[in-house]
């Protein structure tokens, strides 16, 4: 399959081009908000192209040409991926404990924590919190990244299933679920007894390997192929789904997921996961 130097930015007027001229390549082909410019095989995005499409806010990659329907699934995280927030923070503001878990969270994100012990830490500070306060997150303070109604409307359109994987908590995977209306979605679950929460999980841990186990789990049983599969995320928990993915993608991410990454997201919302295909 040939190759192609997607660039994708709100208004290609604005930002220029003549940086390419260079490269001498084809004329670019706009596709909606993107330019697909054919490129060979031994093309290289080099370190300079790629610190030129940043300076202009560009968020470019060099993929495979292929259109969006050919993909058969696409496996996502949901904290500061799919949503803006990353729900645990949330919950301990209700024990006033944001910045001390927002701390955890972040070292964990950057790779400097395991998962699993980071994730139990956070959730035991959270023993004795009223189970509403769940609720209160998910109506007051989760919001959808942007672009994310717009690329899930795309997977309907095209056929191609959505899978939510989080190393957070079934409570909003299950709503984001019944409201936005995807295939599949797995998380942890919290423990909560009497109304409050112990401060426990119940089960296994959904964390970096986990994620991608059920990234192949669902390729498989839907019978497809790797390249078939998009993966997108934002942390270090995210990379061994990004690399089991034929196309992984981050998004908004810390710079180590970047580097394990075919493409990413820097500047524009979800629905350039959408833009880097026909």
């Amino acid at each position: 399959m040939p190759n192609v130097l997607v660039l994708q930015h709100s208004d290609f007027s604005a930002c220029g081009l003549g940086f390419l001229a260079p490269l001498n390549l084809p004329a670019p082909v706009e596709c909606g908000n993107s330019l697909r410019i054919a490129v060979p095989d031994d093309f290289v995005f080099s370190d300079g192209l790629k610190a030129e499409c940043s300076r202009r806010e560009i968020d470019a990659a060099v993929l495979p040409d292929m259109a969006f329907a050919d993909l058969g699934l696409i496996v996502s995280d949901m904290d500061s991926t799919l949503i803006t927030i990353e729900c645990v923070d949330e919950i301990a503001a209700g024990v006033g404990l944001k910045a001390q878990v927002a701390e955890i969270t972040e070292q964990a994100m950057r790779g400097e924590l395991d998962f699993e012990q980071s994730l139990r830490r956070r959730v035991a500070l959270l023993e004795g919190l009223d189970e509403a306060v769940l609720q209160q997150v998910y109506d007051d303070v989760l919001q959808l990244s942007a672009g994310a109604e717009f690329l899930l409307e795309e997977c309907k359109r095209h056929g191609v299933k959505f899978m939510l994987v989080s190393g957070g908590f079934t409570f909003f995977t299950e709503r984001l679920q019944r409201r936005l209306g995807f295939e599949y979605q797995r998380a942890n679950v919290l423990e909560i007894s009497d109304g409050k929460l112990t401060g426990r999980l119940i089960g296994g841990v959904i964390d970096a390997q986990a994620k991608a186990d059920l990234l192949v789990e669902t390729r498989d049983m839907l019978g497809l192929q790797p390249q078939q599969v998009l993966a997108v995320g934002d942390g270090a928990n995210d990379i061994p789904m990004l690399l089991e993915a034929g196309i992984g993608v981050a998004y908004r991410a810390k710079p180590k997921a970047q580097a394990h990454a075919e493409a990413s997201v820097s500047f524009g919302g979800l629905g350039r996961v959408r833009g880097w295909f026909r």
